[in-house]
């Protein structure tokens, strides 16, 4: 058994916690209204941008998830939630618990400035342009820096039940279709997460670093058009040229690491992820 701290028990965090429960180990959730937890997490409320909430944290901890998300969209909400609440809860560990062994910190391939279809795994340059890509690599810094064994799991697009959007868009013909060159996406379903994340719990010498992706890229077009075909919706007439689209990042993401430490994906493209998802959509 395995005593868990898992700083940010929101969509991903607490799916997270229930499988590590499922398991046989104990799950601590640290969030701000810890009343939304699961009633078989151990809950604590804090606020990790605030050192003095960070106190009296429970039972000996073996190791730490941290995944909390920004609160809005600045670089001071993502500096507090990336960097600061990060450095707070590593030297209150230290006081507390020095007997953390692993510190698994998710980030996101948002830290890629690439944008010319790249393909980028954990070997390439990363030069963020955006400031949340900055935030992210200075919390992966900071975490590599002063942890003796950390893994950092850079996360493409999540998706999974609950979290549709572009299901959504395609069916209310919300969504435009770009026209001109690719442009692509990384995306990984809740469950393939979780399984990596649960997967790296244990892991033998892992590595400090890795990316978590499914195992296709796939152009934004060709998964609208996979959407709209099967919920029946046509596209075609919806496009807008690049010229109306903000420069975003746009690589193709390796998970060739991650598969190779063991973890199998189940859900190794966007078709799978996607059918039960609009399985329940249909019907």
């Amino acid at each position: 058994m395995t005593r868990v701290l898992i700083a940010g028990c929101g969509y991903l965090g607490q799916a997270l916690g229930l499988r590590l429960i499922q398991e046989g180990h104990q799950v601590c959730g640290l969030r701000r209204k810890s009343e939304k937890l699961p009633s078989n997490f151990l809950q604590i409320s804090a606020d990790l941008t605030l050192p003095e909430t960070l106190v009296n944290l429970p039972w000996p901890i073996d190791v730490v998830y941290y995944m909390v998300g920004a609160d809005h969209r600045n670089e001071e909400a993502y500096h507090a939630a990336y960097v600061q609440g990060l450095v707070n809860l590593v030297r209150a560990l230290e006081n507390q618990n020095p007997v953390v062994r692993r510190w698994i910190f998710t980030s996101s391939t948002a830290v890629y400035h690439q944008s010319c279809g790249e393909w980028v795994d954990e070997n390439s340059t990363v030069a963020p342009n955006h400031f949340s890509g900055r935030c992210l690599k200075k919390g992966e810094n900071f975490l590599l820096s002063n942890v003796t064994e950390a893994i950092v799991v850079r996360l493409g697009g999540i998706y999974g039940p609950g979290r549709h959007r572009l299901i959504d868009h395609v069916r209310t013909s919300e969504i435009q279709k770009i026209e001109g060159p690719s442009r692509y996406l990384n995306h990984v379903h809740r469950d393939d997460c979780v399984g990596a994340l649960v997967h790296l719990l244990s892991l033998n010498n892992p590595q400090a670093l890795y990316l978590v992706v499914d195992n296709e890229p796939v152009d934004k077009n060709q998964l609208l058009d996979w959407i709209a075909g099967q919920l029946g919706t046509d596209l075609s007439s919806k496009l807008k040229t690049t010229s109306q689209i903000r420069q975003q990042s746009n690589k193709r993401c390796r998970n060739t690491r991650i598969v190779n430490s063991g973890y199998s994906f189940r859900y190794p493209s966007f078709r799978e992820g996607y059918a039960p998802l609009l399985f329940k959509e249909l019907q």
